[in-house]
């Protein structure tokens, strides 16, 4: 039974992983602020989710599982918020916008 959360802790471990670089490399990519807080918030708790999952399943001590479990409640709770409140920044501040395809969010920027 060991043996087999040590191996699926390891795929979680691995799998956060690449999902964190998946969205650094977003970061990177992405043409503008909208995309690129999307990268950062969604994937990136998508990775820090995976990575605790897999030391909970590699460690399987109960003072860290509920170390992790807390983080990973406060990330889910408040990384929400703070991507509402970039994407409202970036709106108010239109020339974050470089892309065409936002002409409409320009515009209700500017209506307000």
């Amino acid at each position: 039974m060991n043996t087999i959360l040590d191996i699926l802790g390891i795929i979680f471990l691995l799998l956060g992983g690449v999902s964190l670089a998946v969205s650094a490399l977003g970061l990177h990519i992405l043409p503008n602020t909208l995309s690129k807080q999307h990268a950062a918030t969604k994937a990136g708790t998508l990775a820090v989710t995976l990575v605790a999952l897999g030391a909970v399943l590699t460690v399987w001590d109960w003072g860290w599982t509920i170390r992790l479990a807390i983080i990973i409640l406060f990330l889910i709770l408040t990384l929400p918020i703070a991507s509402h409140m970039l994407a409202r920044a970036a709106i108010k501040d239109s020339s974050l916008l470089s892309d065409e395809n936002h002409a409409a969010i320009k515009y209700h920027a500017k209506t307000r």
